[in-house]
């Protein structure tokens, strides 16, 4: 009888249907990336706010004074008085009330209004010439509380690491398309109340909430499309991230039009709800349907495939032989238990990590070039696009082993001589540094393929979701690690991120081959990958699986 991939081929590897399931789950990297990277843009600096003296909301009224005659009438004569003060993070260390002239207010303190005028700490009451235009305006994120715009950073990519390990295990349990949709229900749900938050702590709970089943829509859609093509369109896995830079490039067009936080968080929240209708057009993933002994809906699923592609299957295909490994629910153990996923499983969770870490750590340190945050944002997000190009180039003629290998080495190389290039060619620095950028990218590209290959169907989305976890983790670390090498010496977190990169390249050496391999149905069929390649790298015939129909 024929293996599943063989029937694959005979309805249609990457036909009408793939490509429609593909266009259509590929929207998702756009929301996601979005999510991503919103704090840049709901956290925005508030450059125009001060610090309101006790009584001064009253007087200002009674006064008929604007808000800039009242800063004029504050923050002015603090700055005179004491040439170290804004007035941001300090105010005048008095209360006004009804006796303070509106002419001249400080008069009543005499002496005071000139020379050395007593100071005290701002805790609250701050005033923003823009008060709702970013989480720091809404919610005080200024002084000694700037530390929390970084904790709702920190929440969301903890979000990310707990959808990563839930979701993941509950997509190889309940089904790909399932936690998808939940997912997706989630992130826009969770997106309503962030954006009507009514204090700081609501928002923190649902922007975590928010990272999880944003993780869950991300990694969920990735599995679903890699699993109903064939293996030589496998390099669709890489495309679909061409949607996450678009998301990335589309970011600063959104918040450039819509003036407020609240409206950026529902214009990224809100699609997601539209991906429902999605339970009508997209079907849950037929390899996943045979490892829970669910054959007649997975063959049901794949006449459907061959229809709309234009095919026709052979009419004795009428039963389906599940492989012999037992279905159970994964956990850990099933990825370290053989000797060939441990050593997968180890070095992915490195390649994640590094790739994540530096990646971030790069961008962070390359910051904004010039003063146009919506520009900048945009070229910075554009710089990826020639990654995904030039993986489709390679990877399907060379394999995915070399290009990840080299890509690691490249960057950690860049990082290396970017560090000891001197700061009067900065031109030469920064070109060196993008390199640096554009070759992370490929690896960090690269890993979510070759994850998805190299685990069997039983523990693909568990396996992909627990390697990925370490990619948050890297998240996390990335700005403490960067800003507090480098208060050391400003070039020391490249040597770090170049020592971490260049090991990655010697490590994923170590990993099979598998371009042009169908996807392992089995922990066997992973144990038997390196069989695949003689000692001349030649590819041997791949034996059939387990599962048939």
């Amino acid at each position: 009888m024929p293996s599943f991939d063989e029937v694959l081929k005979e309805a249609g590897e990457f036909g009408r249907f793939q490509k429609r399931v593909f266009f259509l789950l590929s929207q998702t990297g756009i929301t996601f990336s979005s999510l991503f990277a919103s704090v840049v843009f709901l956290g925005r600096a508030s450059d125009n706010f001060w610090c309101r003296i006790p009584g001064a909301a009253e007087l200002s009224k009674r006064c008929g004074w604007t808000l800039e005659e009242e800063r004029n009438f504050t923050v002015l004569p603090l700055h005179l008085g004491n040439k170290s003060s804004s007035g941001e993070c300090e105010r005048l260390d008095i209360a006004w009330d009804d006796s303070v002239s509106c002419a001249s207010p400080l008069a009543h303190y005499g002496n005071h209004s000139a020379g050395h005028l007593p100071l005290t700490t701002c805790h609250d009451n701050w005033v923003y010439e823009q008060p709702h235009s970013s989480l720091i305006s809404e919610y005080n994120l200024v002084c000694g509380n700037a530390w929390m715009l970084d904790l709702s950073q920190a929440i969301l990519n903890l979000g990310f690491l707990t959808g990563a390990f839930a979701l993941g295990y509950a997509a190889d349990r309940y089904g790909r398309i399932l936690i998808y949709l939940l997912s997706c229900l989630g992130v826009g749900i969770c997106g309503i109340i962030v954006a009507f938050a009514p204090n700081f702590t609501v928002f923190l709970i649902f922007r975590f909430l928010q990272g999880v089943f944003g993780k869950g829509t991300w990694m969920t859609c990735y599995v679903i499309v890699t699993e109903i093509v064939g293996s030589d369109q496998r390099i669709v896995g890489i495309v679909i991230q061409m949607f996450f830079t678009l998301g990335i490039m589309i970011l600063p067009g959104i918040a450039y039009l819509i003036p407020t936080w609240q409206g950026i968080e529902l214009a990224i929240s809100l699609p997601n709800f539209l991906f429902l209708l999605y339970y009508w057009v997209v079907p849950e993933s037929p390899r996943w349907l045979l490892t829970r002994k669910k054959g007649e809906k997975a063959l049901k699923i794949m006449r459907n495939i061959a229809k709309h592609n234009g095919k026709f299957l052979s009419p004795h295909y009428s039963e389906i032989t599940i492989s012999n490994e037992e279905v159970s629910n994964p956990s850990f153990l099933d990825l370290v238990r053989t000797p060939q996923m441990r050593r997968c499983t180890l070095i992915l969770m490195y390649a994640w990590f590094t790739s994540a870490l530096i990646y971030q750590g790069l961008v962070m340190r390359l910051g904004i070039v010039g003063g146009n945050l919506y520009l900048d944002f945009f070229i910075s997000g554009a710089v990826e696009l020639p990654a995904a190009f030039l993986i489709i180039v390679t990877i399907d003629r060379i394999g995915r082993r070399l290009p990840f290998a080299i890509s690691n080495i490249v960057a950690g190389i860049a990082c290396l001589i970017t560090a000891f290039l001197p700061e009067d060619i900065p031109w030469l620095k920064m070109t060196v540094a993008m390199l640096g950028r554009l070759s992370i990218t490929i690896a960090f590209e690269v890993v979510y393929l070759v994850n998805s290959e190299l685990y069997p169907t039983t523990l693909r989305n568990f396996g992909v979701s627990l390697c990925s976890s370490l990619c948050d983790l890297g998240g996390i670390i990335a700005p403490f690690l960067l800003f507090r090498l480098a208060a050391i010496w400003l070039e020391l977190p490249l040597i770090i991120f170049s020592i971490l990169a260049v090991v990655c390249g010697i490590l994923v050496l170590l990993l099979p081959e598998t371009k042009g391999i169908s996807l392992p149905e089995t922990v066997e069929d992973v144990e038997q990958l390196s069989s695949h390649f003689g000692k001349c790298g030649k590819k041997k015939k791949h034996r059939d699986t387990n599962s048939y129909i």
